[in-house]
């Protein structure tokens, strides 16, 4: 890298981006309840109650997924293969990983195994950081 060069690293700890080493992504109306949604012509929320009921996960989903491309927003397959030809480099928390019982192999092709020494050596090294 040169020194004219900038470069960044984002942390994700929460949200949907961070199972999007998966690409079968799904949403829950739990996700961000307090969050309204467009519906019906105003900004509604789902109770907290409806989470328990079976099919609103994949309502929910759909839901996004048809807003986003109403809104003309880049689903995240697009995004991800946009990250790869820039050569962006995605690291998978290795504790996570351990802690939920996934491998590499449940993963997308991509993703390297990495800890907090890990991101510490990005981190320092970055112009930019971002703690999402």
């Amino acid at each position: 890298m040169s020194a004219e060069e900038k470069s960044m690293s984002i942390i994700v700890t929460k949200g949907s981006l961070d199972w999007a080493y998966h690409l079968n992504l799904q949403l829950t109306a739990a996700g961000n309840p307090a969050m309204k949604m467009p519906m019906m012509g105003a900004h509604m929320g789902l109770p907290n109650l409806l989470t328990a009921v079976p099919g609103v996960d994949a309502a929910c989903t759909k839901m996004m997924k048809n807003l986003m491309s109403k809104k003309g927003v880049a689903p995240i397959e697009e995004l991800r293969e946009l990250a790869i030809e820039a050569e962006v480099r995605l690291i998978a928390c290795q504790m996570t990983m351990d802690l939920f019982e996934y491998s590499l192999e449940d993963m997308i092709e991509g993703p390297e195994l990495g800890g907090a020494a890990t991101y510490i050596e990005v981190a320092t090294q970055s112009d930019i950081n971002l703690f999402i």
